[in-house]
C-alpha cells in the first residue's frame, strides 16, 4: 500500500510540476523574445513618456502594442502584473516531487557506492548542501563580476562544468543528473526571489513616492534573467534524464552531460539572435553535432559472444529466472515490493515475459548495469554474465 500511494504522490506532483514549468518557461521565453524583438517608437510623444522600444502583435484575433520604458512609466498603473508565481510553483513543486523520489529513497536513487560510499544522511545532506552552494557560488559570482557580462559568463560556465564533474563523482549517475538540474532550476527560481522581484518592488516603491527608480535594478534584474532563458533547456534535458540510462551510466557521464546541456544552451542562444533579426544557423547545427558526439561517446562497444565450452549447456530462460526473481521481480512483477506498480510496465513473472523484455533484460542489467537501481537487490558480476551469455547465445527458451 505504501509503493502505492507513493506512486500516486508521484503522479500528482509530476503533473503539477510540468504544468508550472510549462507556464513558466513559457512566459520566460516571451518576455525574452519580447525584449529582443523591440524597435524604437515612431511616435515623438511616446520618446518623450520614456518608451524605449515597442512591438505590435497579433493574434487570436486582436491587434497587441506592448511597450517597455527605459526606467518607468511617468505614473504607475493600478494593476501591476507580477511574474512571479510560475516560479515558485515550478520550484516548490519540483522539490516536493525530488523529496518524495530520492531524499526518502537516498539508498536506492542517490548512493551508488562504486561512484562513493556513504551513509543515507550524508547522502541527502550532500544533495540538499549541492543546490544551496549552487545559489551561493553563483550568487557571489554576479555581485563580483556582475558589470563584466562576457567575464561573468565565462565564469559561470567553468563553474557549471566543476558542479557537473562534483555531481557524477559524489552521487549514483543518474541523481547527479537530476540534482544538476535541480542546482540550475534553483539558481533561476533564486534569481526571480532574491533579485528580480525585490529589484522590481522597489522601483514601484520609488515611483509611488514620486522618485526616479535606480535603473540599476532594471539591469541587474536583465542579467540574471539572460542567465535563466540560457539555463532552461539544460534543466529541461536533466529532468528527462533518468528515462535515459545510456547518458548516465556513461564512464564519463558529466562530459555526457556537457555535451547536451551545451547543445541546449546553443540551440536557445540561436532563437534569441533570431529574436533580434539574426539567423545564425551555426548554432543549431552546433548543438545538433554536439548531441551526435554524445551519442558516440554512450555507444555501447560491440561485444563477440564468448564462445561457449563445447560440453557447456546451453543457458536458457530456466537458467536465469531464479536470478531475476531474486534480483528484479522486487520491482518489475504484477506485485512488486518495492514499488507500487512495475516500472514502464516491464514485468518478468513468467519466462514469456521474460522472452518478450529480453533486449530490455540485456541493455539494462549488462550493457548499462543501470538496473537494479542503486543495486539494492545486490545482484553479482556472476549473475550479469549468465544474464549476458543468456542473451548472447539466442535468449533461448
Amino acid at each position: 500500500m505504501e509503493g502505492f500511494i507513493t506512486d500516486w504522490l508521484n503522479l500528482a506532483l509530476r503533473w503539477f510540476h510540468v504544468i508550472a514549468a510549462i507556464a513558466w518557461i513559457g512566459e520566460s521565453f516571451y518576455f525574452v523574445a519580447l525584449d529582443n524583438s523591440l524597435k524604437p517608437p515612431t511616435d515623438a510623444n511616446q520618446r518623450k513618456r520614456g518608451v524605449f522600444g515597442e512591438l505590435w502583435h497579433v493574434h487570436g484575433g486582436g491587434f497587441y502594442n506592448m511597450q517597455k520604458y527605459t526606467v518607468a512609466p511617468p505614473e504607475m498603473p493600478d494593476d501591476l502584473h507580477w511574474s512571479k508565481w510560475p516560479s515558485y510553483t515550478t520550484w516548490m513543486s519540483g522539490f516536493s516531487l525530488f523529496f518524495v523520489l530520492y531524499l526518502l529513497s537516498p539508498t536506492t536513487y542517490l548512493i551508488d557506492t562504486n561512484v562513493l560510499d556513504m551513509g543515507p544522511v550524508v547522502a541527502v545532506a550532500a544533495a540538499l548542501g549541492f543546490l544551496a552552494a549552487g545559489w551561493i557560488v553563483y550568487d557571489s559570482l554576479c555581485r563580483v563580476l556582475g558589470t563584466n557580462d562576457r567575464v561573468l559568463g565565462v565564469c559561470v560556465g567553468i563553474y557549471v562544468v566543476i558542479a557537473a564533474y562534483l555531481a557524477c563523482h559524489i552521487f549514483s549517475g543518474r541523481a547527479a543528473y537530476l540534482i544538476m538540474g535541480a542546482m540550475l532550476a534553483t539558481i533561476m527560481s533564486a534569481n526571480v526571489f532574491f533579485v528580480i522581484i525585490p529589484g522590481q518592488r522597489k522601483m514601484v516603491a520609488a515611483m509611488l513616492k514620486g522618485e526616479t527608480p535606480n535603473p540599476i535594478y532594471g539591469k541587474r534584474g536583465k542579467q540574471r534573467s539572460v542567465h535563466n532563458t540560457y539555463f532552461t533547456l539544460p534543466v529541461v534535458f536533466a529532468m528527462l534524464s533518468n528515462h535515459y540510462a545510456m547518458t548516465y551510466t556513461n564512464k564519463y557521464n558529466w562530459v555526457v552531460l556537457l555535451f547536451i546541456m551545451l547543445a541546449g544552451a546553443l540551440i536557445r542562444q540561436f532563437f534569441v539572435m533570431r529574436h533580434r533579426g539574426q539567423v545564425l544557423w551555426y548554432l543549431p547545427l552546433g548543438g545538433v553535432a554536439l548531441m551526435f558526439g554524445a551519442l558516440a561517446w554512450t555507444l555501447p562497444k560491440p561485444v563477440a559472444p564468448e564462445a561457449q565450452a563445447a560440453n557447456a549447456p546451453k543457458v536458457t530462460v530456466a537458467d536465469i529466472a531464479p536470478v531475476l526473481q531474486q534480483r528484479c521481480v522486487q520491482c518489475h512483477s504484477a506485485h512488486p515490493t518495492l514499488m507500487g506498480s512495475a516500472p514502464a510496465g516491464v514485468l518478468l513473472d513468467t519466462p514469456d515475459e521474460i522472452s518478450q523484455n529480453a533486449q530490455r533484460i540485456y541493455q539494462q542489467a549488462v550493457t548499462l548495469k543501470a538496473m537494479p537501481l542503486g543495486n539494492v537487490t545486490h545482484i553479482t558480476d556472476d549473475e550479469r554474465k549468465k544474464i549476458a551469455a543468456w542473451f548472447e547465445g539466442g535468449a533461448a527458451k
